[in-house]
């Protein structure tokens, strides 16, 4: 092959990768658009039924401007059909734009994939104006080629001679200021160009860390599919298993370079360095002239990279989850079985389509057939059920004590006629329960006498209780706290069958 046939073959494998598939279509501005307007910076999940609406509302908006969108399978050919979100969102998942996974509560959701959220980050660094060289981004290349120079230099004495002249310049800049000469501040177009570039990178992020998550969902589907396919021992291949687990973030410049990162994002001091860094860089004059939404993300560049770190971890923990459970109930010779069944089905139907006809057919038995299995005995003979019954006893008059009418009024309900009787010759409610014979001054006796003064109003409006001392059955002495009235007769003439026939002084 000539140079131009390699280069040929090297950029038409690049051009049909996803994410320039999305950004070249005639179609790609509506579902860039519509990406971008679902999937914020603080929205990595969308559940799936509001997707489905989201994409249907923002298709058919676009649509009635006269923009040019995607058409779903069941619109094509109706130019004025309303889009249909479900199938556009199955349509974006064959592409690779968006991926369906289920959440922790089991409901489905939709996120980008890493070429969507790629062919993102590069919209938004076109369509940013800013100078392709400048100050800021020199001055990165070069402070990052003196850093990683340094400590590739195997020389000690080299190391030496680099350390002691930043120390001299950093001793040098510090006497300065400690002399109170002024501090050269940067101005706005400075610090523009350099949050510029910081964001350019930080906007790189989140594509990055949904790169390892692919990587690391590929590695493990991998290693599921040569665990079913194995013959060999479940033990060796367990060891194998947890070999290529233990190496999997060293198998792929991916898992590398998260490894890599996760070490240095591991340190908590570097972290909170980092957070006081963007706030004093926010407080510089520049800022002022930022969108809310710029500070915004600026803002949440720590929490973009503790989410990236803990979605790739939480990556991880759910498909190891997933091997162990199916190392636990993976059973090889049953597999076996089947895959041999399923082939030998094949093969008949093969050879029978070779030899039928379109109209011929064929009866279809159970597979497996009915086991032909006689009736077994469900009950064995109990000598316990052809026992006689035990003659029923006589019962014994004598078990239950005589009850007179005596007994039966000790532990019925309250005597109303005496405590009426009572009530009409006493000062007063509590004086006229006392003056009851013991065995009329039963706990049970205070509802009844609560039920005569029920419309009095010192009965009902009393801010105080008095003690009245009670007498059970059987001569034990109880006291409850109950309100008191005050009494007067009731005249001859107002004597009616009502409960209550006394009034209130």
């Amino acid at each position: 092959m000539t140079d131009v046939d390699l280069e040929f073959s090297r950029v038409r494998a690049v051009l049909d990768r996803p994410t320039l598939r999305l950004m070249s279509r005639p179609t790609s501005a509506a579902v860039i658009a519509v990406f971008r307007t679902v999937f914020d910076r603080d929205v990595q999940y969308v559940p799936a039924d509001r997707m489905h609406l989201q994409v249907e509302e923002h298709v058919a908006r676009l649509q009635a401007t006269g923009a040019r969108v995607p058409a779903s399978d069941q619109a094509e050919g109706d130019v004025d059909a309303r889009p249909n979100g479900r199938a556009l969102c199955r349509d974006w998942v064959a592409a690779q734009w968006l991926v369906r996974s289920n959440s922790p509560d089991g409901d489905e959701q939709y996120s980008l994939t890493s070429h969507a959220l790629e062919a993102l980050s590069l919209v938004d660094a076109l369509s940013a104006d800013r100078a392709l060289i400048s100050e800021s981004r020199l001055a990165m290349i070069v402070d990052a080629v003196h850093r990683w120079a340094a400590r590739a230099e195997p020389d000690p004495e080299v190391q030496v001679r680099r350390l002691d002249a930043q120390i001299a310049e950093l001793q040098a800049e510090r006497d300065r200021l400690v002399r109170g000469e002024v501090v050269e501040a940067v101005d706005d177009a400075r610090m523009r160009d350099g949050y510029t570039n910081i964001s350019d990178l930080i906007r790189q992020l989140p594509s990055d860390f949904k790169r390892v998550e692919e990587a690391v969902a590929t590695m493990h589907r991998s290693i599921v599919e040569d665990f079913r396919q194995e013959v060999r021992p479940i033990g060796e291949i367990l060891d194998d298993y947890l070999a290529r687990t233990d190496d999997l973030m060293q198998a792929t410049p991916e898992g590398r370079a998260f490894e890599g990162a996760f070490e240095l994002l591991r340190d908590d001091a570097l972290l909170v360095r980092l957070r006081d860094d963007i706030a004093v860089i926010l407080a510089h004059p520049f800022a002022e002239s930022l969108a809310a939404g710029e500070r915004r993300a600026f803002r949440n560049t720590v929490s973009i990279l503790r989410q990236g770190i803990e979605d790739v971890l939480a990556q991880r923990r759910q498909l190891t989850a997933t091997l162990r459970d199916q190392i636990v109930a993976h059973d090889v010779v049953r597999d076996r079985e089947l895959e041999a069944v399923l082939r030998s089905v094949n093969r008949g139907l093969a050879a029978w389509i070779d030899s039928g006809t379109a109209r011929d057919r064929v009866p279809l038995g159970l597979l497996p057939a009915t086991a032909e299995v006689g009736t077994l005995r469900e009950r064995l003979h109990d000598p316990d059920n052809d026992a006689v019954p035990p003659p029923i006893e006589e019962p014994d008059d004598d078990v239950f004590e005589e009850l007179d009418v005596e007994s039966l009024r000790r532990h019925g309900g309250p005597l109303l006629a005496e405590l009426r009787a009572a009530l009409g010759s006493a000062p007063d409610s509590a004086a006229a329960f006392h003056a009851l014979p013991p065995e009329q001054r039963r706990p049970v006796e205070l509802f009844g006498l609560a039920h005569l003064l029920t419309g009095n109003d010192d009965f009902e409006t009393a801010a105080h209780v008095v003690p009245h001392h009670t007498v059970r059955p059987d001569g034990e002495t109880v006291t409850f706290h109950m309100p008191v009235a005050a009494l007067t007769p009731a005249r001859p003439d107002d004597q009616h069958d009502d409960d209550n026939g006394l009034e209130a002084r």
